[in-house]
């Protein structure tokens, strides 16, 4: 919950208002999973609490560990849905990849998720138990042998601006000071470029975007992309150039590799032209293969050499590490396998 909605609820208990920020620091700030563990909020009250709410933490129901050290979580989140969340450690940060969906309706051709179809959308609380379940940093020297948790990419099961109003308030509990406190520079919210939502997301926050494109071939997109009939990259492209990219808000540009498909110069001039004048970089990622489909990983050298091509022409691009391959973490892996 926001703080505005559990100042509603200790008003209704019959709280003075400033119980409600207790309960937010015990919540984001302490992490506790039981209204006993409250300690400076009343015995009557504590119960009232337990009568009539839950704290809303689970567990996570399975974990797995890559030979790279990122780690794989699994969450049950009812109705038989499950999702995954993907912890990838990195030097001094790690980044936490978060589902917004327990499947996809985008089914995009080349995504493990998006061959599940669409289950539900997670709430608020079902996003930041993913979240609040990871190792993270409080104001002490604690250290957790996994990494604290430093960003959040919003790159995991799901098209996040398809659930919009939950991501957004997730997003808020992230950078409120009554929340994690979080600067919004730490967040990205990838969308394979659905609007209006998109232009409500740049309007409402300033987190970071991801727009997942993968190939500048209209009809091509359009085949293995059904969102492109909807949301066209060129409209995509059209609105972000109404934004600021030039400061610490960054865009980037999500392109998977396939081989003999778009890993070619015709394909790097096509996406050169779309990109235009935008403030961007381009994210040139490995594809990892999904069952049922036919497609290959692109070749070191092809992926290098359209990396260069784009940098010749003063885009910064680079080729995303892959990790968690093993454990069907990486991305376009997730299908929440039991």
């Amino acid at each position: 919950m926001t703080l505005g909605e559990l100042e509603n609820v200790v008003k209704s208990g019959g709280m003075p208002r400033f119980v409600a920020r207790q309960i937010a620091d015990w919540i984001y700030a302490k992490r506790v999973c039981t209204f006993a563990e409250m300690v400076n909020i009343s015995k009557k009250n504590q119960q009232w609490l337990a009568d009539n709410y839950v704290v809303g933490r689970q567990e996570a129901v399975r974990r797995s560990k890559s030979q790279d050290g990122t780690v794989k979580f699994l969450f049950d989140v009812g109705d038989g849905c499950k999702v995954e969340s993907v912890m990838i450690p990195d030097k001094d940060r790690a980044t936490l990849c978060v589902s917004s969906q327990s499947g996809c309706k985008m089914n995009c051709y080349f995504c493990a998720t998006g061959k599940l179809g669409f289950k539900s959308n997670l709430t608020s609380a079902q996003i930041m138990n993913q979240i609040l379940s990871m190792p993270h940093r409080r104001n002490t020297a604690e250290k957790t042998g996994d990494g604290e948790l430093t960003n959040i990419v919003f790159m995991g099961m799901g098209e996040p601006l398809d659930n919009l109003t939950e991501v957004l308030k997730s997003i808020e509990i992230l950078t409120s000071p009554w929340g994690l406190g979080w600067s919004p520079k730490r967040i990205t919210v990838s969308t394979v470029g659905k609007l209006p939502q998109l232009k409500d997301l740049l309007d409402r926050t300033s987190v970071h975007v991801a727009v997942s494109v993968h190939t500048a071939d209209i009809a091509q997109r359009e085949s293995m992309m059904p969102a492109q009939k909807a949301f066209p990259i060129q409209s995509v492209m059209k609105l972000l150039k109404t934004y600021d990219f030039s400061g610490q808000r960054r865009l980037s540009l999500e392109y998977i590799m396939w081989r003999g498909v778009n890993d070619d110069v015709a394909h790097a001039n096509m996406l050169i032209k779309l990109i235009g004048d935008l403030d961007c970089r381009v994210n040139l990622i490995r594809f990892h293969r999904v069952p049922g489909v036919e497609l290959a990983p692109a070749s070191d050298d092809r992926m290098q050499m359209f990396r260069n091509i784009l940098n010749e022409h003063g885009i910064t691009a680079t080729i995303r590490a892959s990790r968690g391959e093993d454990i069907e973490a990486a991305c376009g892996m997730l299908a929440a396998k039991k």
